[in-house]
């Protein structure tokens, strides 16, 4: 059984000692329970998509971790849709420093019995060039697949509701976007889709898929930001256990970690 750690939103950057500690345990908990593999869903940075300092100094730190490492861009990594970020909107040099610094910000990867696919969350419905040649790799990604299971990975999660609410917002990808993810979150082999960004702690099942929110390794937010959304607002990071036909997700949750609420911490991450 191959075992997946998920980190997500660790927002690290070498202005602030803010959240390394939370990091620090979990990087302890995996040296102990040595997972497979450990996937970051994005936010890396507390503000690569503008200083290449972060973005480097998050990637350095997460490179650390004991296992074999993949990433994902998240907003706060690479810009996103111009209509939820209209100071950092998401484009061609953002995404190349990211893959300079940081990795690939899309991939694919073959495990027993399994494919794992992460995708590029952050470029979905704005008509780059890098979405439309993610549509193709999404295609490709979807084929061929066989008899394997088939888990996706993502920063911002497709949908917050339903796959067909027509709402668009910060929290999810543009709605009139989503169809380009169809080969994949429609494949009869999907068992998992695990997503970031909500900073939310949440699972819930849509037929044979279970579909899991990873808490954040830095900073909760305050109800009021997030109406209707459900979740436990606690730091952590999810242990995905993939079977032959299911995967079993846990909450990972080291004795110590420090819960930080934004608005306490905003003057040293994203003052107003």
């Amino acid at each position: 059984m191959t075992s997946i750690l998920q980190i997500s939103d660790t927002h690290l950057s070498p202005r602030t000692m803010l959240f390394r500690q939370n990091l620090a345990l979990l990087g302890d908990w995996a040296a102990a329970a040595r997972p497979d593999l450990i996937v970051v869903t994005g936010d890396l940075s507390l503000d690569g998509a503008d200083r290449d300092a972060d973005l480097d100094f998050a990637a350095g730190l997460l490179r650390a971790l004991p296992a074999p490492l993949l990433v994902l861009p998240g907003n706060h990594d690479v810009g996103s849709d111009p209509r939820t970020m209209p100071a950092q909107p998401v484009d061609a040099a953002r995404l190349a420093r990211f893959r300079s610094l940081a990795g690939e910000d899309m991939w694919r990867r073959d495990l027993p019995g399994w494919r794992l696919v992460g995708l590029n969350t952050e470029i979905i419905g704005t008509g780059l060039a890098e979405e439309a040649a993610q549509a193709g790799f999404v295609a490709e990604a979807a084929a061929g697949i066989g008899d394997r299971r088939l888990a996706v990975f993502l920063h911002t999660p497709a949908f917050t509701t339903a796959p067909e609410d027509p709402a668009f917002d910060y929290w999810s990808v543009a709605p009139e976007a989503r169809a380009a993810l169809r080969p994949l979150l429609e494949h009869p082999g999907l068992r998992l889709v695990a997503s970031g960004h909500l900073h939310l702690h949440h699972r819930f099942a849509r037929g044979a898929v279970c579909y899991a929110w990873a808490p954040p390794v830095s900073f909760l937010c305050e109800p009021e930001m997030q109406p209707g959304l459900p979740g436990d607002r606690l730091p952590g990071a999810l242990l995905h256990r993939l079977g032959e036909d299911a995967a079993e997700t846990a909450l990972v949750a080291p004795a110590g970690l420090a819960h930080h609420w934004l608005e306490d911490v905003r003057p040293e991450t994203y003052p107003r």
